[in-house]
């Protein structure tokens, strides 16, 4: 396993953000790992000694975790932690979603143009 480095650094979540403090967890992992600063195959730091670094209750990070895993851009490997899974698996995962939900547009008549339509707006939802 390559070891996360500095991972968190000085980067603290903002707690006076309308953004929740496991999405904002989350989505700077998401950017350490777009960036390259985390390496596939590095290992995050154990959710209760992550939750202590930035003074977060141990469900926010278990929460981000949890979210990163479902969206394939880290595994959990029980004793052996959480780390950071190479990009063709997270397409891989995306690739599939993406698969069921062109199935399911096409079977509600949907035409191409709409089935986008209705994912633009589903992932602007937030």
């Amino acid at each position: 396993m390559t070891p996360t480095g500095d991972f968190p650094g000085s980067w603290r979540p903002n707690t006076s953000s309308a953004v929740a403090l496991f999405d904002q967890l989350r989505l700077r992992i998401i950017e350490l790992v777009d960036a390259g600063v985390l390496a596939v195959g590095a290992k995050l730091p154990p959710v209760r000694n992550l939750a202590g670094v930035l003074d977060v209750a141990p469900h926010t990070v278990a929460r981000a975790y949890k979210e990163l895993e479902a969206a394939g851009v880290v595994a959990t490997r029980g004793r052996n932690g959480t780390v950071v899974c190479a990009r063709d698996d997270r397409w891989g995962a995306l690739a599939g979603v993406a698969a069921q939900y062109a199935a399911a547009a096409k079977a509600q008549g949907a035409s191409f143009a709409e089935a986008v339509q209705l994912l633009a707006a589903a992932y602007d939802a937030d």
